[in-house]
């Protein structure tokens, strides 16, 4: 496999793993437990298990159908089925299988189902959004909703959106009304903080300063912080005096490092920092 090789793809493999393996804490001591079924292959999993009784544990039917959506995956989508997925799945399956063999559980850790509830959304969700931010995913509905948008054209997000709602759904009738409510509360919580997460991991700031003397802060940025920027001429409305408009985008330390400088080096300026998760460009995202 590629990405073993190199010091990024070392790093993308950790957070693979390391993301990989918070989802399996997630999903095995807080989702499985208590039935909770909002989506993916461990929701499936969950409502199947209703029916398997002794034959098949959760785990099992997890570790089916994610080398059936493998194999499956491999041969539809070929080429452009990504082997950091192979990877997550694989690890996945085999993590949670293994747990079931060395931890076996068959009640909740607490008698607080809405507190459990926090943790299986929460802990996947930041498996996930881990696994999202560098391109990989740990597969399941995943590869289904990639191998319906081939055949159908249909948005990713939209079939994983409908194929999970359906999955959830199940639960009312497998279980009862509370697992239900709860397990749809969850499939909505799920998406908003994978994307919350996902920006937290990504925030920088954009930085405008409005200036009389724009070299000092230039060179600030360029030599210690390592950054580059922008420098356009303004006019102040106000005064009609002419302004300079420094331009630039740095992480949330050397945010507060340069409003220090600034502050220092000339204190009548006027500086604007907002919050950003995308930024393409030469030393942040490639296009």
């Amino acid at each position: 496999m590629s990405f073993f090789s190199g010091g990024s793809k070392v790093k993308d493999f950790i957070l693979m793993t390391l993301g990989t393996l918070i989802m399996v804490v997630g999903i095995y001591f807080f989702k499985f437990p208590n039935n909770f079924s909002f989506g993916g292959v461990t929701g499936f999993a969950v409502v199947l298990a209703k029916y398997t009784g002794p034959y098949l544990s959760k785990g099992n039917i997890t570790l089916i159908l994610n080398m059936a959506l493998l194999v499956l995956g491999l041969i539809y989508l070929g080429k452009s089925f990504a082997m950091k997925t192979v990877y997550c799945t694989i690890l996945m399956s085999v993590a949670i299988q293994a747990l079931e063999w060395w931890h076996p559980l068959d009640k909740p850790v607490t008698n607080q189902p809405v507190i459990e509830l926090g943790y299986a959304v929460l802990l996947p969700a930041v498996g996930s959004a881990i696994l999202f931010n560098i391109g990989a995913s740990s597969g399941g509905t995943d590869v289904l909703a990639l191998m319906i948008k081939k055949a159908t054209g249909l948005d990713v997000g939209t079939g994983l959106m409908i194929s999970d709602t359906i999955l959830t759904l199940f639960t009312f009738v497998a279980y009862d009304m509370t697992t239900g409510l709860m397990s749809l509360m969850g499939l909505l919580l799920k998406s908003l903080v994978i994307d919350s997460v996902i920006e937290s991991f990504n925030l920088c700031k954009y930085v405008n300063i409005i200036c009389d003397n724009p070299e000092p802060v230039t060179e600030y940025i360029r030599s210690e912080l390592n950054r580059s920027a922008t420098v356009a001429d303004a006019l102040g409305a106000f005064s009609g005096n002419k302004k300079y408009m420094v331009l630039s985008v740095v992480t949330r330390r050397q945010a507060m490092m340069l409003k220090l400088y600034v502050r220092k080096v000339e204190p009548g300026a006027f500086m604007i920092v907002t919050n950003t998760s995308e930024i393409i460009g030469k030393g942040f995202k490639r296009l």
